[in-house]
Parts: structure tokens; C-alpha cells; sequence
């Protein structure tokens, strides 16, 4: 049980994050391309938990990020794409989940989950997909550690960024200031990192942009360089 009054999240203070997503890995692979990304630098992974259900897709388990954290010390970072993010808390906080995200539009009572995170001691995010409004969560965006901006439909990766969440990033950056951190997911590469950055967003999530790269150190620097220096 961590410390409810401590957001993991501060570790990184501030700084800008890449965070390559494990839905991209090759699986026969996949110690080996972590352990290639934390040599590159990564600091925390990204980890797509999905249904069947909430989106038409199914990915990772339990199972599969506790496996990921005996291989690491990494931060994981898990987002939820599930109808009942209250019903998998418990599991992924078992499976050695650093912080856990979840959609707005799920069914579970967001304070719900909220509390059983900050009772944890784990970080705690929220997700919006692209056709919800930045303003859906304004009575949640004080309660949690980061907002993530699906800058795709959530389910698939692979997708191309879709330009019309650049404005849903600076609205949610000017809501949450600069104590919470803004993630964003979907088509995110070197160009569309950099316009991302530049609108208010300091993690960014990628995953066959790094992972399926010829060369994987090399794909997590340069986006990793392009962020921070947008």
C-alpha cells in the first residue's frame, strides 16, 4: 500500500516524457525492446488495457504487466479502455500498476475510483476520447495527477493523429495549470509530438512509432529530443 497524500507522479517533475507503449511491442520480444528504451532513457512505460467491450479490441492483462514489472523498475503508467475501470483497479494495483487512467465515459462512478487510487497510494489519471469535450471533465481535472487526450479513437494503434485535438490540449492546459500533467495518445511522432508540446502537453505516448522503428533507441531519442526541445 503506497502513501495517499503522495502523487507519483512528481518523480518526473515537469519534465517532458516519452512513454512507449507495450501495445506496440513485438511480444516474443518485449524484455528485450524494454530493456532497449530504459537503456535510451525511457523513465516510464505505457501500458493499453482493453476489453472487448468499451472499445473493440482486446489487450494486455494483469498477468502481462506484472511480468513487465518484474523485468523493471520503470514507472508504468496504465490506461484503462474498459467499461468498469472500479472492477480492474485492484488487479493492475497488484500487478505493480505505478499510476492507472481511466475514460470519463466509462460507467464506474469516477470518485469511486478516484478514491480507491488515492488510497493506494498510485497515481491517477483521466482520459477523454476525441469526441468528448475538453469541459466534460472540469470537475474532475483538480482531483487527479494528469488528463489524458486521446488524439485518436481509442482501440487500435497505428492511427493517424487527428489535428483537431491540437485545441482540446491548450483548453485542458489552461483548466488543470501546471501542477497536472497532460498525456497525450494516438499517431504521436517526432512532427505531431512537437505541435503537441508546443499546445501544453508534457508526456506522449508512442507505440509503433518506437517499437516497430528499425532502430528503437534511436526512434525513442529523436521524439524524446523533439519534446523537450519544442
Amino acid at each position: 500500500m503506497g502513501d495517499a497524500n503522495v502523487n507519483p507522479w512528481q518523480t518526473f517533475a515537469g519534465a517532458p516524457l516519452v512513454a512507449p507503449s507495450l501495445l506496440a511491442c513485438d511480444f516474443m520480444r518485449m524484455g528485450e525492446q524494454i530493456a532497449q528504451v530504459e537503456a535510451a532513457g525511457a523513465r516510464l512505460l505505457h501500458a493499453d488495457i482493453m476489453d472487448g467491450h468499451f472499445v473493440p479490441n482486446l489487450a494486455l492483462s494483469p498477468g502481462l504487466v506484472a511480468s513487465v514489472r518484474k523485468a523493471t523498475d520503470l514507472f508504468i503508467d496504465v490506461h484503462l479502455m474498459v467499461t468498469d475501470p472500479l472492477f480492474f483497479v485492484e488487479p493492475f494495483l497488484a500487478a505493480g500498476a505505478s499510476s492507472i487512467t481511466f475514460h470519463v465515459e466509462a460507467q464506474s462512478e469516477p470518485q469511486e475510483v478516484i478514491g480507491r487510487l488515492r488510497q493506494a497510494g498510485a497515481g491517477v489519471g483521466i482520459v477523454v476520447r476525441p469526441r468528448t469535450p475538453a469541459r466534460t471533465i472540469t470537475n474532475l481535472a483538480e482531483q487527479v495527477d494528469l488528463v489524458l487526450i486521446m488524439t485518436v479513437e481509442p482501440g487500435f494503434g497505428g492511427q493517424k493523429f487527428m489535428e483537431d485535438q491540437i485545441d482540446k490540449i491548450r483548453a485542458v492546459r489552461d483548466m488543470v495549470g501546471p501542477a497536472v500533467r497532460v498525456e497525450v495518445d494516438g499517431g504521436i511522432n517526432v512532427e505531431t509530438g512537437r505541435r503537441c508540446r508546443t499546445a501544453g502537453a508534457d508526456t506522449f505516448v508512442a507505440g509503433v512509432n518506437i517499437f516497430q522503428a528499425p532502430d528503437v533507441k534511436k526512434a525513442f531519442r529523436e521524439l524524446q529530443q523533439a519534446v523537450q526541445t519544442a
